[in-house]
């Protein structure tokens, strides 16, 4: 039902003229990103697409909503993915670091003093909720996290449960699989974890009718009462919570964006 409002979104930001850049993650891979300029010296916001999916998909609305905002954006591909280096996608592990380079990156090119808000969709939500604060700098306001869930390990072995093998291997299997093949631990760390140690404020979108990410997976206010607050859209599915109701999650963000401004 809202496939003539996606189109419209996509086809908007894929004609929105933007700059490619790259920079260098701490293992050596090229990762590549987009910078859609709106004004000097205005806030940005630093995207983080989903597992196996794009900045198109992922954010042709948000693309609008931060530029209705007056914000600069910087859409960026995660590793093994787009146009970014790498084989073996971590469900937010290693993408945690590219995260910080990235916002490394936003620092030396913008200056530290300009206001920087992390934005994440589905396994891009992970990523910003995974992210060690403590190596955030202070020009980091905020962290929008949509459709998330909070441990990488819980996703998978979630949707491996329609694979034909039996529910007692695939735990040890998965694990291995992730030392072996793509030199990660699945049980490193959560976005839990990190929250509780957290200083940034953390607002949590996702809709209760979420096949693939259920919203239980996201339920983590309890981590940092103070600082993260989560919102339920009714009926929508993965992703499409500003599809299913604009003008509420246009408020939603806004509202808390202003504040941690």
């Amino acid at each position: 039902p809202y496939r003539i409002e996606m189109r419209r979104l996509r086809d908007q930001l894929q004609n929105r003229p933007c700059e490619f850049v790259t920079i260098k993650s701490r293992d050596g891979l090229t990762l590549s990103g987009r910078y859609y300029h709106v004004a000097d010296g205005a806030p940005l916001a630093i995207g983080f697409h989903g597992y196996r999916s794009s900045y198109l998909v992922d954010f042709s609305f948000g693309s609008e909503l931060t530029e209705q905002m007056g914000h600069n954006l910087l859409l960026v591909d995660q590793r093994a993915q787009g146009m970014s280096q790498g084989r073996t996608i971590t469900f937010g592990l290693l993408e945690r670091q590219d995260l910080i380079c990235w916002v490394e990156y936003a620092n030396e090119r913008f200056g530290s003093h300009t206001p920087i808000f992390l934005y994440g969709v589905s396994m891009g939500g992970a990523t910003v909720l995974m992210t060690p604060q403590e190596q955030l700098t202070p020009n980091v306001r905020g962290i929008v996290a949509d459709c998330p869930y909070a441990n990488a390990l819980e996703i998978i072995l979630h949707v491996a449960k329609s694979m034909p093998i039996p529910q007692w291997l695939i735990k040890p299997l998965v694990i291995l699989g992730a030392r072996i093949y793509g030199g990660f631990d699945l049980q490193e760390t959560d976005a839990r974890q990190e929250l509780k140690k957290g200083h940034v404020p953390v607002l949590i979108i996702h809709g209760t009718a979420d096949t693939f990410v259920p919203d239980s997976m996201s339920d983590v206010a309890d981590c940092n009462p103070a600082l993260i607050q989560r919102h339920l859209f009714p009926g929508a599915d993965h992703g499409i919570s500003c599809l299913v109701d604009p003008q509420r999650y246009r408020t939603i963000v806004m509202d808390f964006v202003e504040k941690a401004m």
